[in-house]
């Protein structure tokens, strides 16, 4: 496979673009993203000291298994770093991703998950040990002197290691595990991108840049789901091929305005996927099957190339995906003078965006033991959302958050993680349709309790809860602030309480109990008094099954997960209801316009394209039929008024609605209009930002992967790149998606990454 790395533009810096980089660098500073020198000196020196441990292990081994003297003086091991501290991005307190390098006869398994592993535990200044032989890459994870450390181990076919071996060869493939190349493969990939990328100090200020904003916005975490550090420096470095003389404040505009319009799953990669006779297997979706079921490919440069975003779901990367547009419509203000970085860098509002969310408690007898518990835990989260992807086809997408939480007033050690529920809106859903998870966390259960370090005290919650039953301590401040009180007409807290008590919102809180019986006896009426409930894992000899409710629940509206108790089994809803995961609906139904809504949706909504109507055909709205369609602006509606379910999508040509229709959808849509005008999508037709786009870029192009010869070429770049292009959709058949999850119709043309057809293999 071959991959052009043709420049999209070799347009320079303007004094705005350096202007804007000062400014920059001044908030990194300020946020206090670069460590002390002294810190830095102390990294240093706690290298120096392991290394030194580490080589005197492989001495000790070697003299135990009778080696000549000669040999015993000769053996080596050798420590090489990865990760953002070979990248220089690292900032205070971050993990040093650490790799030993040595003989072939000392194996991990045994001499350095056991040999190794003890001497590190009696070493004073060595704390946290915790050893992971199971993970995909097998890992040993410590603190010394108080410094975060990971430390992987690869045993290479070489008696003596010496110590000027340079692992970027492939010569130090031969004859090992695959378990080994992975561990090798780090160090191989950072060593990688930095002779791959034009401008080393240009890369690492946007690269510091782009951590940071993925950390305030929930989506730097590998393991659930999203993307971890070597994933964004691929991101980065393949921006800075594409703009090789671009400035940080260009750099960081750019890979919004790139990876917003990215068709997925077609792959970013940094060089050509090139086979060797070595006989390793590479990413290939033409030839490995499994490789065709990821989301999100970002393709290692060094041999053999692998896929580091396995762990991308469909609901992540629509998170990740809306955070992009997010970023986007930001740095079009910054660079329109309308915003200044910190605007970028804003908090994500987890617990503000979603009505419902599972809430996984972690408890354990003290901090050593939930430590241990809760990796295990987190490391098996994204589990759980591939599960309730599968058991509702599709239709109920998670977010999970990558941060944990405690509760101060708790006895026992705990913490807590928090899953956002939300309907995929591009998923077609009968109304009334819910969604019974209980299964589904029981078989998340049972996997959680084949840990085989599992101590008694060690246990685990998952509850359904509202976003009004979110507990207090996930808040900065101890208590949740209390939301703007906004003005609304008497039409609209009309509509808002038909809708409340409706097949959207469930009951009222009045309407609802919650259950406080601790014995887990019956309920009448289960689904109208269980307002949340938990399940409580216990160890596999103490499990029972929960039962079935007798009543499918269809008409409420809201949904708990039922709890299954170690010493009762009660009925209880496991539903969650079409209602409780359509949160964002109508705020998700905006952004089917792929950012592509234009400027004039900041003007006057009155002036819908609804000339003639009369108040008298407004309010005959329940004679309309559900495919109606309205022009609000320069931006077409469509829906069922009666429902409430409208969406908004681009201009069209072919699209003249009646007068009629018009007027009866006029209200809705107006309100959706609005959302969709004031969203997180890109801005519109704004001759400023194209202005822009033409200074800075030219004659942009976008990539065209196609079949070529013996590979596959990512090259035919053929169209012009706008700001406000739409994502083309990919093919239904794979689980690809959209900025909204959704399988609709493509706005415009161009779009980067792939063929316009869909899959590029």
């Amino acid at each position: 496979m071959t991959t052009s790395n043709k420049p999209l533009s070799l347009a320079g810096p303007v004094d705005a673009d350096i202007q804007r980089t000062a400014e920059l660098n001044k908030f990194l500073v300020e946020a206090g993203l670069y460590e002390s020198a002294h810190e830095s000196a102390r990294r240093e020196e706690v290298l120096g000291e392991l290394d030194k441990i580490v080589k005197d292990w492989v001495k000790q081994l070697t003299s135990q298994r009778g080696y000549t003297d000669q040999m015993v003086e000769d053996a080596n091991a050798v420590l090489f770093t990865f990760g953002s501290y070979r990248l220089g991005v690292h900032g205070p307190g971050a993990d040093v991703d650490t790799l030993c390098v040595g003989p072939s006869y000392v194996n991990r398994e045994e001499d350095f998950f056991i040999v190794l592993h003890d001497i590190l535990a009696q070493t004073e200044e060595v704390t946290e040990l915790q050893p992971v032989p199971d993970a995909h890459v097998p890992v040993m994870k410590f603190k010394f002197h108080g410094i975060s450390i990971d430390l992987l181990y690869a045993s290479v076919s070489l008696l003596v290691v010496p110590s000027d071996l340079d692992i970027s060869q492939e010569s130090v493939l031969y004859d090992i595990d695959e378990a080994t190349v992975r561990s090798l493969n780090g160090c191989r990939v950072a060593d990688q991108i930095l002779r791959l990328v034009p401008n080393i100090e240009n890369f690492r200020t946007t690269l510091r840049c782009l951590k940071h904003w993925a950390k305030r916005r929930g989506v730097y975490s590998n393991v659930t789901g999203f993307l971890g550090g070597v994933n964004w420096a691929l991101l980065v470095a393949r921006v800075c091929q594409l703009y090789p003389n671009a400035v940080p404040s260009m750099l960081v505009s750019r890979f919004f305005r790139v990876f917003t319009q990215w068709r997925w799953p077609n792959p970013v990669m940094l060089c050509a996927i090139e086979e060797e006779e070595l006989g390793f297997p590479v990413w290939d979706p033409r030839k490995n099957p499994r490789d065709r079921t990821h989301h999100m490919p970002i393709i290692t440069p060094a041999y053999p190339c692998m896929n580091s975003s396995y762990n991308v779901s469909t609901s992540t990367l629509r998170v990740m995906i809306e955070q992009f547009q997010f970023g986007n419509k930001i740095c079009q203000e910054i660079e329109l003078n309308k915003a200044n970085w910190p605007a970028l860098f804003e908090s994500f509002q987890f617990f503000e965006a979603y009505k419902n969310y599972l809430q996984v408690d972690i408890i354990a007898e003290d901090d050593e033991d939930l430590r241990l518990w809760k990796g295990w835990v987190e490391s098996r989260l994204r589990q759980l959302t591939l599960k309730i992807e599968r058991d509702t086809y599709g239709k109920l997408q998670c977010h999970p958050y990558p941060y944990e939480y405690a509760d101060p007033s708790r006895q026992c050690a705990h913490c807590a993680f928090f899953m956002g529920l939300s309907r995929n809106v591009g998923v077609k859903i009968e109304e009334g349709q819910q969604f019974d998870i209980r299964g589904t966390v029981d078989e998340f259960r049972h996997d959680i309790n084949m840990y085989m370090f599992w101590k008694p005290g060690m246990e685990l919650a998952v509850s359904h809860v509202r976003r009004k039953e979110i507990p207090a301590y996930v808040f900065p401040e101890g208590y949740r602030r209390p939301r703007p009180q906004r003005h609304v007409s008497h039409q609209q807290q009309s509509d808002k309480n038909d809708t409340e008590n409706g097949n959207m919102t469930g009951s009222p809180d009045g309407q609802l109990k919650r259950k406080h019986d601790s014995a887990g006896t019956d309920d009448t009426e289960p689904c109208r008094s269980v307002k949340r409930a938990s399940v409580s894992p216990v160890h596999p000899k103490h499990d029972s099954p929960g039962t079935d409710d007798t009543e499918p629940c269809r008409s409420v509206k809201r949904a708990s997960v039922s709890p299954v108790h170690p010493t009762t089994s009660s009925p209880s809803s496991g539903n969650i209801s079409d209602e409780a995961t359509c949160n964002n609906q109508k705020k998700m139904s905006s952004n089917a316009s792929g950012g592509s809504q234009n400027s004039h949706g900041s003007g006057n909504l009155e002036q819908a394209n609804c000339s003639g109507s009369s108040p008298a055909s407004e309010k005959s709205t329940d004679s309309i039929a559900s495919d109606s369609k309205c022009v609000i602006g320069e931006t077409v509606c469509s829906g069922d008024v009666t429902n409430n379910l409208v969406t908004c999508i681009s201009p069209v040509n072919n699209s003249t609605p009646t007068v009629a229709v018009c007027t009866t959808l006029k209200r809705v849509a107006e309100k959706v209009v609005s959302e969709l005008v004031g969203s997180e999508s890109l801005g519109g037709n704004n001759p400023e930002l194209l202005e822009i786009a033409e200074k800075d870029m030219g004659s942009v192009l976008v990539e065209n992967v196609h079949f070529g010869g013996n590979g596959v070429t990512q090259s035919g770049l053929h169209e012009e790149l706008e700001p406000n292009n739409g994502i083309e959709v990919l093919s239904k058949a794979h689980a690809g998606v959209n900025s909204d999850g959704s399988q609709k119709p493509s706005m415009r043309s161009a779009s980067i990454g792939g063929t316009l057809g869909g899959r590029w293999w």
